[in-house]
């Protein structure tokens, strides 16, 4: 019985390594066998574009943020809850200034 588990163990062990082994050379092979790529065309416009679509993004959430301010408004209006109003009008502000971060970077950069 002891000797099985002892085999088991050892043939655990020469999985492992194979394992290893093989990983190894995986990374090897691809760390030698990289080539460098050359970006064809202007690099300042794949900026641009990515800038792009970021600030579309961030445009995106504010929007949402925007109308999810104007429905807490109204139902702090409904309820006559004044701390709700409060938040209300904090996210309606956070949405706004969201929505427009491009126009407020370029206002503040020039």
């Amino acid at each position: 019985m002891k000797r099985r588990k002892k085999n088991e163990l050892e043939d655990t062990r020469h999985m492992g390594r194979i394992a290893f082994i093989s990983y190894a050379g995986l990374i090897c092979s691809m760390t030698m066998g990289a080539v460098t790529a050359y970006a064809a065309g202007d690099p300042i416009a794949v900026v641009n574009n990515l800038s792009t679509f970021i600030f579309s993004l961030i445009r995106a959430i504010g929007m949402i943020l925007l109308g999810f301010g104007i429905v807490q408004v109204g139902l702090s209006f409904k309820s006559h809850d004044p701390s709700q109003r409060a938040n209300g009008f904090l996210t309606l502000a956070g949405g706004i200034i969201i929505t427009f971060t491009k126009e407020i970077l370029a206002l503040i950069v020039g």
